[in-house]
């Protein structure tokens, strides 16, 4: 294991061949994460360690693993999923490459001439420093944000760098997973997307197969920035092995008319504290947030969303499902605040958990501050079961009770799958069909 101090920050920038601005940013974010105390609300992060946790590996020291190491019900599930096998070996940490670099190329080469930045952050930070700068953890999220959002100003590594210029559309949504996964330090990757005015963009962090990682903690930071009726849309599904603790930070600022989409699906990870939030400065901004969670044995699934209004007529849309089984635990934490001067602003946010036993846990955390007179804001919240008269309805017509149980899950998540793209859209079904199995 690497000693988390000062040594190592230093050692980390300068094999990166970083400016001077990034190791002073790194070492003001090592001194922020020593003097935070561990969050004592949420998921328990009592077995957290952060003394048994591999910050950074040499290149040539870093593990080598074989197939044969992943657990075996993570090879079923890519069965049952039908993941190709050279993507199974990638999902799970053994690949060392991905023939689809010559796809990847045709894009970038694509992309470049309608001047859009798309690369990994080393890459960003040495090719355009000045215009990173701006952006890198000085208004979205900053160093002293949280805990874990000091962790990763201090040893970030890897993660994408998105810009795109006023006007551009960009059709094909872009994809970090593989980048994420596959560079060394993955585990504490920072994506800053950077969008201008009356720009068009779609992000895909993740991915529905279960992501092996034999670390314990997966951190990473996410900075987005709408500029003027620039719209953004931000899809992550993760589903991290059950030893993980996934605890992100992920911030949009949204200017004037802006829009910002967040779609989020957490299927896996021992326990995950994630709550993806839009800062609505604009007159006119608006964000709508949508997540599922799926909660089963030995498992905690702490999310939600939060939405600052700032601007006039600002408006956010917050929907939040979880499924729990098994005894697991699932909780909606949210935040809308409507600060003084934000008249007429529009805030709505459902909240729906689905219980399949009665062992499993839903609880819902919703905090609004409202400070403005000349506003609507709506909350509602609803825990449920399967009925059993709807279980005997569709079991009448023929089903087994499993693929009625099925059916009944998938029409339950349908608003928040609906919403992704269809290859994972279909993903995630068959996942939940694996998930009403058992």
């Amino acid at each position: 294991m690497t000693i988390l101090d000062q040594n190592l920050i230093k050692k980390i920038s300068k094999q990166k061949k970083e400016p001077g601005w990034m190791l002073e940013l790194r070492l003001k974010a090592l001194k922020s994460f020593q003097e935070k105390p561990m969050p004592n609300w949420g998921v328990d992060l009592s077995g957290l360690d952060f003394e048994k946790i591999n910050y950074f590996s040499e290149p040539e020291d870093s593990p080598k693993r074989s197939w044969n190491q992943v657990p075996r019900e993570t090879k079923d599930v890519f069965e049952k999923l039908g993941v190709p096998e050279q993507e199974r070996k990638i999902l799970a940490g053994v690949g060392a490459q991905w023939n689809s670099t010559i796809i990847y190329q045709k894009l970038k080469e694509k992309l470049e001439n309608q001047g859009v930045i798309f690369c990994p952050m080393e890459e960003a930070v040495k090719r355009w420093p000045d215009l990173v700068k701006q952006y890198f953890m000085t208004k979205a999220v900053t160093i002293n944000n949280n805990k874990f959002s000091s962790l990763n100003g201090a040893i970030w590594s890897g993660g994408v760098f998105v810009y795109v210029p006023e006007g551009v559309v960009i059709k094909e949504p872009l994809q970090g997973f593989f980048w994420l996964n596959l560079r060394a330090g993955g585990q504490f990757e920072h994506t800053i997307i950077v969008a201008e005015e009356k720009s068009r963009s779609e992000f895909i962090e993740g991915c529905s197969a279960p992501v092996y990682q034999q670390d314990s903690l997966h951190s990473g930071v996410v900075e987005i920035f709408v500029g003027k009726r620039a719209r953004v849309k931000f899809s992550t599904i993760q589903n991290w092995s059950k030893n993980v603790y996934n605890l992100g930070t992920k911030r949009a600022m949204v200017a004037e008319d802006g829009v910002m989409e967040w779609v989020s699906v957490s299927l896996g990870s021992q326990a995950t504290m994630v709550y993806p939030a839009s800062i609505l400065i604009g007159d006119g901004a608006k964000t709508s947030q949508l997540s599922l969670s799926l909660a089963g044995k030995g498992q905690e699934m702490d999310t939600g969303g939060k939405a600052i209004h700032i601007g006039k007529k600002t408006t956010s849309n917050i929907v939040s499902k979880s499924i729990s089984k098994d005894g697991g635990k699932a909780s909606y934490r949210g935040l809308v605040k409507i600060l003084p001067g934000a008249k007429r602003a529009k805030s709505s946010v459902n909240c729906e958990s689905l219980l399949l036993d009665n062992k499993s846990q839903a609880k819902t955390y919703p905090s609004m501050e409202i400070l403005e007179d000349d506003v609507t804001a709506l909350h509602e919240a609803k825990t449920g079961k399967i009925a059993e008269e709807e279980l005997f309805y569709l079991m009448s017509r023929g089903l087994s009770e499993q693929e009625a149980t099925s059916l009944i899950i998938n029409g339950f998540i349908e608003p928040v799958v609906k919403n992704l793209p269809l290859e994972y859209a279909v993903e995630i079904n068959r996942l939940i069909d694996l998930y009403a199995e058992h």
